[in-house]
């Protein structure tokens, strides 16, 4: 490669020369953010420093519910013998709630970290409540106390994100090293808090954690350029290269991190046993919603359960790349029918539950002056590596759909788990609620949702071959 295809091209060079003068004279890219301002941190990402601190005082009956609730309560809708035996314990851990008071959680309003634990708290005893109830009548909602609700709306409110079970409560907030003395790595992480105690349910969880892990690697990349002092001149241009096939690299590795689902997660099991407690109130149209009770205008709320689409680390990849999955971009080849009909909105919908500082991360991201998609237009070499990155993301994508169609896709036309007679009472039920296409947790088409991702990340590329 001739050394002049390093350099811009000529037919960019105002476009450049305009956005040196503009930075020059406004300083746009100058007083930048810092990743700890978005809490972030430089070391664990999106995971807090350190684990949070489990609460304490008149907010400890909260901590020993959620104690007493894992291991012990079984799914209402599993109709097995051993699962119906431990209904009553249902019946008698939701009237224990019931009693609770209301508390006012505003003395937790300037501790992060408590803030964060009363959410993840909060929300796996929604959860709990929910779906340990047995079957109701059609269309009959489900009432969630106001001991639980009022304070969960608060604590969203403090923390500026959705008021229900999220990936931050089960993945982010939920990791803590395994040895205290060590840093939180692939290898020395576990979970705190589960619905079944599974290793199925166990892998599912860690798979996400490690990719956030390795996403730090990500966040730094997508800081230094964001932070450079002028992402056009020659030294910026060549690291910006060499960063982007660094990117490529960390894609890739997200690639094999999907890929290794199949260590730890039974497919079976993740779909009858596992999933049906992360379900939000109106994931799937069959399902009854909830409403909570003292809060004013609860059927406003987002209340969709947590799902892979909340992890911001994959959000700002494609912030970062410029993938545009809500068609607003003129790209080619143009999208197909199936795009279209996906929802174009899932993405930006997800943001919401996501804490608000990390929504503000995103945001930020998406402004700045000149993003580096535009700057690989202009450079042939940044192009190619640019490219690389985006091929890696397409490749993760189509990963994603193939594990998705055997974890989510094929399970959904199993046979119920139990007896013959149990497996019959169950799909019964299945069959009498099922309507629409297969949904994930967090409300959305998967299939079409998922291609849809994927056609919009390969319309992201610069060369077409």
């Amino acid at each position: 490669m001739e050394f002049t295809n390093h350099l811009p091209h000529p037919s960019s060079s105002i476009r450049l020369f305009f956005h040196m003068l503009r930075t020059t004279i406004f300083g746009e890219e100058k007083g930048s953010p810092n990743l700890e301002d978005y809490d972030v941190d430089p070391a664990s990402g999106f995971f807090p420093p350190t684990p949070l601190p489990r609460l304490t005082g008149e907010f400890e009956h909260w901590e020993s519910a959620l104690d007493d609730a894992e291991g012990c309560l079984s799914l209402g809708e599993d109709t097995r013998a051993a699962a119906k035996a431990r209904r009553v314990n249902g019946e008698v851990w939701r009237y224990r709630i019931r009693s609770f008071p209301v508390l006012d959680t505003t003395e937790l309003k300037n501790d992060i970290r408590r803030v964060q634990r009363a959410h993840m708290v909060l929300a796996f005893l929604v959860n709990f409540y929910a779906h340990s109830y047995p079957p109701l009548e059609a269309c009959t909602p489900i009432h969630i106390p106001a001991c639980l609700a009022m304070p969960l709306v608060q604590v969203s409110q403090f923390l500026g994100m959705a008021p229900v079970l999220t990936f931050a409560d089960t993945v982010l907030w939920n990791a803590i090293p395994t040895n205290p003395a060590l840093p939180l790595s692939a290898n020395n992480m576990s979970l705190v808090h589960t619905f079944t105690n599974t290793e199925t349910e166990r892998g599912f969880h860690m798979m996400s954690a490690r990719a956030e892990l390795r996403g730090v690697e990500m966040l730094r990349i997508i800081d230094s350029y964001v932070h450079g002092p002028n992402v056009t001149d020659l030294h910026s241009i060549s690291k910006t290269t060499k960063d982007l096939i660094r990117l490529a690299a960390v894609v890739q590795d997200f690639t094999e991190i999907i890929q290794s689902i199949r260590n730890s997660v039974d497919p079976y099991q993740l779909f009858w046993d596992v999933r049906p407690w992360f379900r939000g109130s109106g994931s799937d149209p069959a399902s009854p919603k909830w409403i909570y009770d003292g809060v004013v205008d609860s059927d406003k709320l987002d209340l969709d359960g947590p799902s892979a689409g909340q992890s911001t680390v994959m959000h700002a990849l494609d912030v970062f790349l410029d993938v545009d999955h809500k068609l607003q971009q003129k790209r080619s080849p143009g999208p197909s029918e199936e795009n279209r009909r996906a929802d174009k909105g899932f993405m930006e919908r997800m943001r919401r539950y996501m804490p608000g500082s990390h929504q503000r991360y995103l945001a930020d991201l998406a402004k700045i002056p000149t993003p580096v998609r535009t700057l690989a237009m202009d450079s042939v070499v940044v192009r190619e590596a640019y490219d690389s990155a985006v091929l890696a993301l397409k490749g993760f994508r189509d990963t994603h759909i193939r594990v998705v169609c055997l974890y989510i896709v094929s399970m959904s036309t199993s046979t119920p788990p139990g007896t013959v007679e149990e497996s019959q009472e169950r799909e019964k039920a299945r069959v009498r609620n099922k309507s629409g296409p297969i949904r994930g947790t967090g409300g959305n088409e998967v299939s079409t949702l998922l291609k849809a991702g994927r056609d919009a990340t390969s319309r992201t590329l610069l060369s077409k071959k």
